[in-house]
């Protein structure tokens, strides 16, 4: 049974609206804001909006590009790279971190960053990120249609090495998300959320055994 005056479309047929509603529907998304570097080693830098989590042992994020940008070339190429946490005090450096810019330029000092030495891969961290996930690149897939045609469009996987987390944001052996001010992103050209303590609320999966609630689940 259809929903009472929805608005329903096929995608590939056009949304019918003044701005397509997927990215606001999945939404706000984490950002991927990626550093990389090449063989060479020159450093790249680049956020992305479609970013998640997808394992938990080992733990695996992933970051979606439209083309074969420098962040997929350089993570492909040498098998490495390395997660910002992008936070509402760094929004600004991160947007100018997104400009299109010639191969090769250094995104860190083009948005006035500091670099930080990752300790198990080569591309460096954000310094000013209180967290920072560096990782070993697992599968570089290229997405398709339902109908099998290739798209322009590259997923990048990676297994988490090393975290580093500012330990302000950890109390009583707890990593506290909203206290790093956590941005995400949301729809049409310009839409951005914070994540804020009063936005939290809490439930348990009822198939967590008591005394559990706080561990790891999935």
């Amino acid at each position: 049974m259809a929903q009472p005056d929805a608005h329903a479309y096929e995608p590939a047929k056009g949304h019918g609206l003044a701005h397509d509603p997927f990215n606001a529907i999945i939404a706000p998304r984490p950002i991927g804001w990626v550093s990389t570097a090449d063989a060479g080693g020159r450093v790249n830098l680049a956020p992305y909006s479609f970013f998640n989590a997808f394992a938990y042992r080992p733990p695996i994020i992933g970051f979606a590009s439209w083309g074969r940008k420098d962040s997929v070339e350089n993570a492909e190429a040498t098998g490495e790279f390395v997660w910002n946490l992008a936070t509402r005090d760094l929004a600004e450096k991160m947007n100018a971190t997104s400009a299109e810019v010639r191969r090769g330029e250094d995104e860190f000092a083009l948005a006035g960053l500091e670099r930080a030495e990752s300790r198990l891969v080569a591309p460096p961290r954000v310094l000013a990120s209180p967290v920072n996930f560096e990782c070993r690149t697992t599968q570089v897939i290229r997405l398709k249609t339902s109908s099998g045609e290739d798209m322009p469009n590259w997923m990048v996987f990676g297994e988490v090495v090393m975290v580093h987390i500012d330990r302000r944001l950890i109390e009583d052996g707890v990593y506290d998300t909203a206290r790093a001010r956590p941005i995400s992103r949301g729809g049409g050209p310009s839409a951005y959320y914070e994540t804020l303590p009063g936005s939290r609320f809490d439930m348990v999966r009822p198939d967590v055994p008591a005394g559990l609630e706080r561990g790891g689940s999935e």
